[in-house]
């Protein structure tokens, strides 16, 4: 199969750049912005050897997994820019959906989707998309936002923070090219929502019905200090909201999020 955009992202006015192999889609994505590219335009393979998530940790996409980057070029602060990998997860989550029908029907209950602040897919509570956000000012006063996201289809790596699965180990048989056909029309829908960040409202509150772990034991790695409480909530800039012991609500704009029985492990 060939990556292929459906109807609706192409009404919408998307281009697509394929790579039989590359380093990085968000590098490549990057690289372009600087050459005056304006996209929206996506960046797409299904071998990744040189990509990274959070913290600069290695994030390589073997042959059939989906390394997936939308560029998209806007006027907005890097604050509201932050907020659209909300949005990224949402479409995610939503083309796995649509996908799993065919294999939930063969199971007892179906597949469960989870979204993770601040930037994981999970199913069955293990992880299976990382998306990385990344921007930069281009000429012309404007922001160059990339989206990285990056799934898991037929293989999972080993020995990560977050236990990982794949699309293959849940029963979901599908290609790379499928899911990122899906993907990208479901990112229209979300990224219209989104609307240059004066639709987060209705972002967070489907985010927050998709969400893992609200209400559950959480820590938070932050530096050298570990925050530990109760999920909450997350606020009206995407900050994770964390009741602690003494009532306080403490937002958190960054960490290692640990939850559950692995709440104890993030606070050692």
């Amino acid at each position: 199969m060939t990556f292929t955009l459906g109807p609706r992202a192409i009404s919408a006015g998307y281009r697509l750049a394929a790579f039989d192999q590359i380093g990085s889609t968000n590098a490549e994505a990057l690289a372009r912005a600087r050459d005056g590219e304006q996209g929206p335009t996506w960046f797409v393979t299904t071998e990744q050897t040189a990509g990274r998530g959070r913290r600069q940790r290695a994030w390589v996409a073997p042959r059939g997994n989906l390394a997936s980057s939308i560029l998209e070029v806007m006027d907005v602060s890097p604050a509201v820019a932050a907020t659209l990998g909300f949005a990224a997860g949402l479409s995610l989550e939503s083309a796995l959906q649509k996908l799993a029908v065919e294999a939930n029907m063969r199971r007892a209950e179906p597949l469960k989707f989870a979204l993770k602040w601040p930037n994981d897919v999970l199913a069955e509570r293990q992880k299976l998309t990382g998306i990385l956000l990344e921007a930069e000012a281009v000429a012309g006063n404007r922001l160059a936002v990339v989206v990285g996201i990056g799934t898991n289809v037929v293989a999972a790596p080993e020995g990560t923070p977050t236990p990982a699965t794949s699309l293959a180990a849940l029963g979901v048989h599908v290609s790379a090219e499928e899911l990122f056909k899906a993907l990208a029309e479901a990112w229209v829908e979300f990224r219209g929502i989104w609307d240059n960040g004066r639709g987060f409202g209705e972002i967070r509150k489907a985010w927050l019905d998709r969400a893992f772990g609200v209400g559950e034991p959480v820590a938070i790695r932050t530096g050298t200090a570990t925050v530990e409480g109760t999920f909450d909530t997350i606020d009206e800039t995407g900050c994770l909201i964390v009741r602690t012991a003494e009532g306080r609500r403490m937002p958190i704009t960054a960490g290692e999020v640990y939850f559950g029985t692995a709440a104890s492990l993030g606070a050692t």
